[in-house]
């Protein structure tokens, strides 16, 4: 790799968006006089019976929760989309909307409250993924569902309001901006390469070996050479798949694995429950022949930057330019590789 670009200011190419990064590795250290984040050093029970979603306790909106004892799924009681939400349209001059139909769950990965996805056995975070299977194609096959977000917040500065391992999926009658970004790069790349643009950008990040974490025979995860988070870090298949349903039972366990890995080491990292943003970006459910482009993908979006308690903030430049990181992606993912 070029080594200006670990000295001077730069910018970078996200070839899945089309959008640039600044990358400034020489402010990486300057001191740091910012707000810095409490440390919870809560330690949390196995079964909390205030906690809405434990297993057996009645939820807010009185049902009650069965006694689950692996992965439970259930209509978010708050959903931000109404599945019967009218159909209506908005044109007056510059100012439009239009109505947006969907549905809303929350997947409680664990009946135990103490855990999280980096407690978890790896056969444990399997039944996850089998269960993110059933609902992307459940959902997916639902009618007016264009699209289906698996999502996880985790840790109360990512603003998770309840600490009990869950994650969300969120389907959609539209494709959302980031995912419409994504499907135009990778349609692009396709048509013209007849190739997958992941899985070119992966064969290139195997033979450099510098954003590399960790490998097994299905799955690498990595730090994208574009990150923008700190320790970002991305979750790809290795065979062109355009969605989770194509992963064998094999590769789910493989998957699996891939996942508690990077979460194990994030947490070994500063010595903390990492927070941190994820989701799987994978191809819309529209029913269109042409989505074979997309080749799916995990990503996480930790906000910690220096330590446990200080983190990186999205504000000034990065809310009215672009976005801007100080550590290289290549010296970040040495850093988590060397905690493995």
């Amino acid at each position: 790799m070029n080594p200006d670009l670990q000295d001077y200011s730069h910018k970078r190419l996200n070839i899945l968006t089309g959008e640039w990064v600044l990358v400034s590795p020489h402010r990486a250290k300057r001191p740091w006089q910012g707000q810095k984040e409490a440390v919870s050093k809560e330690v949390r029970p196995n079964y909390d019976e205030s906690c809405y979603l434990c297993a057996g306790n009645t939820r807010i909106n009185g049902e009650i929760n069965p006694k689950y004892e692996d992965v439970f799924v259930f209509t978010n009681d708050f959903a931000a989309l109404q599945k019967d939400s009218k159909s209506f349209k908005v044109e007056d001059g510059l100012l439009h909307a239009q109505s947006e139909q969907g549905i809303c769950k929350v997947i409680c990965f664990s009946p135990d409250h103490s855990k999280s996805l980096a407690q978890m056995e790896v056969k444990d975070i399997q039944k996850v993924v089998f269960a993110w299977q059933k609902e992307y194609k459940e959902l997916g096959d639902t009618p007016g569902i264009n699209y289906v977000q698996i999502f996880e917040n985790k840790g109360a500065v990512m603003g998770c309001s309840n600490p009990h391992p869950h994650g969300q999926i969120w389907s959609q009658s539209s494709l959302p901006n980031e995912v419409e970004k994504k499907d135009r790069k990778q349609q692009a790349y396709y048509i013209k390469n007849k190739r997958s643009l992941l899985g070119d950008y992966l064969k290139q990040e195997l033979k450099l070996q510098e954003r590399i974490i960790f490998e097994n025979e299905g799955f690498v995860v990595l730090i994208p050479f574009w990150a923008v988070w700190p320790f970002e870090t991305m979750i790809i298949p290795k065979a062109h798949q355009s969605n989770i349903l194509l992963i064998n039972k094999d590769e789910t366990l493989q998957y699996a694995e891939a996942i508690s890995i990077i979460t194990r080491a994030y947490d070994r990292l500063f010595n903390t429950s990492f927070p941190y943003s994820s989701g799987i970006h994978q191809a819309p459910t529209d029913e269109k022949e042409n989505n074979t482009h997309w080749h799916w993908h995990m990503s996480f979006y930790p906000p910690l930057l220096r330590s446990a308690t200080v983190k990186k903030f999205m504000v000034g430049y990065e809310m009215f330019g672009s976005p801007q990181r100080d550590i290289t992606p290549e010296i970040a993912s040495k850093m988590i590789k060397d905690l493995l």
